[in-house]
């Protein structure tokens, strides 16, 4: 979920020792993996995927490589040791019946199951599950369970994406959206650096306050309880993930008609989407007491954080990770990830656009720190001094302490084909970090896909969340749209 990179990767022939960020996601309290499924449009073939595998992710020395341990109990050394991959050990096609009844509750329970034991460490860490079931929003199904060791989420998913191709031009990698950069004028030298001066001083304040909210949050700060906040012990738990598709055009609407970003507008949608399922929750448990039914039941001042993951990476790289597959070159590679605390407000509005509103000022206050970066060097020196349990603990204790998680990455502008298999939709996931919820965003053509991650027994009713989310959206939407701020898009 955060930390240091582990340098240059290439598929060179080598033993590696494991980065401290590596060791971190080792640690008990703290072994995490990743998911990916990947939706397809046509069944699977599994002989083409493995095919594939071979010329691309094989091609990589994590994918390729075994976790090795050496030394004693006290002195412990962990590596990267290339191994000869034996494909079928990694590529699961399981059989199933055809005419199952409820196809996308199997799809679910075989992830979630997915969740209760462990990769085998003799072996590299990964695997893929192809699964030729028609579901609601694809023909087939895989499945991809990597170990966060092995990289970062936004690593990971760019490599994914470096083994696919557009469905209109077999031999052209994906097209991944850059980031817009604010441009600077400078009309008038003495006002400008003026501004520059206290924008300068406002970064240096926050970013001391966001660390001392931070250093607050290991040592004793944490957020108020909810339905929706979990119990110690709840990184071990069997997790649950479902997913919900939205228009990305919609949220593109909203974001050009109110000057915000696609951010803003994804946490607004986030924030009115809790607001709505946390008053369902709330009016049980009132209804439970015996406590008449009233119009907002999430009790006055209730507020907790959400912890963002931020890619520090300049750029995707899917280029320059398809050229390291094939023609063995060097690129950056690793988990380098730092992360921020962003407070969320619950309540239900009169006016939709207040959720977006309250996350661009939120968003907004936090773009003016170097929280995220601050987050990783602290990381990398308590990794590099005191050693991976130690940074485990203190993480799990800053993680533990808010509710919950987001993330987000950009995605393809096109179709895409997964080895000659074209996707319908893309949704990460991540588990065995101390939440019972996470949100995921990942966008997709002209789609997005909220994917949650969620502890069943702390969110027994997922799908009802994804409904609100999709509502809010709707609501925020309809309510761009009735105000007429839409003129305004160019």
């Amino acid at each position: 979920m955060m930390l240091m990179g582990d340098g240059k990767a290439s598929s060179s022939n080598r033993e590696v020792a494991l980065s401290p960020a590596a060791r971190l996601f080792h640690a008990p309290r703290f072994n995490c993996y990743i998911i990916a499924i990947i939706g397809c449009k046509t069944p699977i073939n599994p002989t083409v995927v493995k095919a594939g595998l071979e010329l691309t992710l094989l091609k990589h020395p994590r994918f390729s490589s075994k976790l090795v341990v050496d030394g004693s109990k006290y002195c412990r050394k962990q590596k990267w040791s290339q191994t000869k991959v034996n494909m079928e050990d990694h590529v699961i096609v399981p059989e199933l019946d055809s005419n199952i009844d409820f196809p996308d509750r199997f799809v679910e329970d075989y992830v979630s199951n997915l969740t209760r034991t462990p990769l085998d460490l003799s072996k590299p860490l990964w695997e893929i599950h192809l699964l030729n079931i028609k579901t609601s929003d694809a023909e087939a199904v895989g499945i991809f369970r990597i170990h966060h060791s092995m990289g970062d989420g936004a690593s990971l998913i760019s490599l994914l994406l470096a083994c696919t191709r557009k469905t209109s031009d077999p031999e052209a990698l994906p097209t991944i959206p850059a980031k817009n950069r604010a441009s600077s004028t400078n009309s008038n030298g003495f006002w400008w650096f003026l501004l520059a001066f206290w924008l300068f001083l406002r970064l240096i304040w926050n970013t001391v306050v966001d660390i001392l909210l931070i250093a607050a949050t290991i040592l004793f700060l944490k957020d108020m309880k909810t339905p929706i906040k979990g119990a110690p012990g709840v990184e071990l738990n069997i997790k649950k993930f479902v997913h919900r598709t939205v228009s990305l055009d919609d949220i593109k609407l909203v974001k050009n008609a109110m000057n915000t970003t696609v951010n803003d507008v994804v946490v607004g949608v986030t924030q009115a989407g809790l607001s709505r399922y946390l008053n369902r929750r709330y009016g049980e448990e009132q209804k439970d007491g015996q406590v008449k039914q009233r119009k907002t039941n999430i009790p006055k001042g209730t507020h907790f954080r959400a912890t963002i993951l931020v890619n520090l990476r300049k750029t995707v790289g899917i280029q320059d990770l398809a050229d390291m597959m094939a023609k063995g070159s060097k690129t950056r590679w690793g988990n380098l990830i730092g992360y921020l605390l962003l407070p969320l407000s619950i309540a239900l509005q009169d006016d939709p656009l207040e959720y977006v509103r309250q996350a661009k000022a939120a968003i907004d206050r936090k773009k003016l720190s170097r929280e995220a970066i601050c987050t990783y060097s602290c990381a990398e020196l308590v990794l590099r001094t005191f050693g991976a349990k130690v940074a485990a603990a203190i993480t799990h204790r800053a993680i533990f302490n808010t509710t919950m998680a987001i993330s987000g990455l950009v995605g393809p502008q096109e179709e895409i084909s997964f080895y000659g298999h074209p996707m319908a939709y893309l949704a990460p996931y991540v588990y065995g970090h101390p939440h019972a919820l996470t949100f995921h965003f990942q966008s997709y053509m002209n789609k997005m896909t909220i994917a949650l991650s969620v502890d069943p027994s702390v969110i027994p009713d997922p799908h009802l969340l994804c409904d609100d989310l999709e509502e809010s959206l709707k609501l925020i939407r309809d309510a761009v749209v009735r105000k007429g701020l839409i003129k305004h898009i160019v």
